[in-house]
């Protein structure tokens, strides 16, 4: 299987969403606007989930689901002046074991 183009950055390798439709399509054998369509329609579903406090588990990869981080005092770093933070719901990935392993 072939890596999807890339680039380099000082933090590592990154795929932005165009090369991703284009590893999609190549790999799915569909062209390259129906690989857009799924891609969205599945980043819409994730989306849509998470905001009614879903989660959402694909099999071998990992799952999607919302954390509450409380609300906390946080320190301006320019003028050092404590302000506080809002409470706020935060999306967050847990890699399944396949995904794990294939890394390792």
């Amino acid at each position: 299987m072939r890596a999807p183009p890339q680039t380099e950055t000082s933090q590592g390798i990154e795929v932005n969403k165009a090369e991703l439709i284009a590893h999609i399509a190549q790999h799915a054998d569909i062209p390259k606007a129906v690989a857009t369509r799924a891609l969205e329609a599945t980043l819409d579903a994730i989306q849509t989930t998470l905001k009614a406090d879903g989660t959402v588990s694909l099999s071998g990869f990992g799952t999607f689901y919302v954390n509450d981080r409380a609300e906390r005092i946080g320190r301006n770093p320019g003028t050092g002046l404590a302000l506080k933070i809002a409470k706020a719901k935060v999306p967050k990935f847990r890699p399944g074991k396949a995904l794990k392993d294939a890394l390792n």
